[in-house]
């Protein structure tokens, strides 16, 4: 599913004992393993110092500097099995801020998959689903019942693949991401209802809806990437240039 091979770059999040890492540098790719434990650390090394196109690199993947550990210039594929506290995080920090990883491979627990490559309407849609999607072609492709582990855990897990792409719609990120946190932060009240609390008059609202073919009465969760898109760009044309600095 990664499509790891010889003159590929691999970034593994959370290696382990390196069962997963075996695999992958035994195609002969390059690959650059991240563990925190300190107590797998001594054998992570020993499985894998016959390979030795792989480094093992203790690091925090939440607050990693990726700059540093991927010193080799792209592409790379991001190969990682994340628990649920530091899915979310990881995959975002990769996806907005290290443009070298091409791709992502990570296993997740289902709610946080589906999260990550739901669609407009899901009822796991929301503001991580459009930041993925901004960035990235998501889609999830296979899931995993608890019986694949051992301990078995008591949810399931899917694979979701997520490959980049050029950013999907041309608007200032600052305008698209404060429509989306005011939007979702009550997601129950309308969007017209977000628009007039970034600070539009309801007649302005009103336009700027029918000028994106939004109806007044749809729920931020309904709407897709491009939108809120377009409505991030109207809200910004008719917002002094002050208020929205001091938004």
């Amino acid at each position: 599913m990664a499509g790891v091979g010889p003159e590929s770059r691999v970034l593994e999040v959370g290696a382990g004992l390196g069962s997963l890492t075996v695999a992958l540098a035994s195609t002969g790719a390059r690959v650059v393993a991240v563990e925190l434990d300190r107590a797998l650390l001594p054998a992570l090394r020993e499985v894998l110092a016959p390979f030795e196109r792989t480094l093992v690199v203790r690091a925090d993947a939440v607050t990693a500097e990726w700059g540093a550990l991927l010193a080799e210039p792209g592409p790379w594929i991001l190969v990682a099995n994340l628990p649920y506290n530091v899915a979310v995080p990881v995959v975002l920090r990769v996806v907005e801020h290290e443009p070298r990883v091409e791709r992502l491979v990570v296993m997740v627990q289902r709610e946080v998959g589906e999260r990550l490559a739901s669609p407009a309407g899901g009822p796991h849609f929301g503001p991580v689903s459009l930041r993925v999607a901004y960035r990235m072609e998501a889609r999830i492709v296979r899931r995993v019942p608890p019986t694949a582990f051992w301990p078995r855990p008591g949810v399931e897990s899917v694979l979701v693949a997520m490959t980049r792409r050029p950013a999907a719609v041309n608007v200032s990120e600052a305008d698209l991401w404060r429509l989306v946190e005011v939007a979702f932060e009550q997601r129950r009240k309308t969007i017209r209802s977000a628009l007039v609390r970034l600070g539009l008059l309801p007649a302005d609202a009103e336009a700027v809806l029918t000028r994106c073919g939004v109806s007044p009465a749809s729920r931020p969760q309904t709407l897709d990437l491009e939108a809120f898109a377009c409505l991030a760009a109207n809200v910004a044309a008719r917002m002094p240039s002050d208020s929205r600095a001091s938004g």
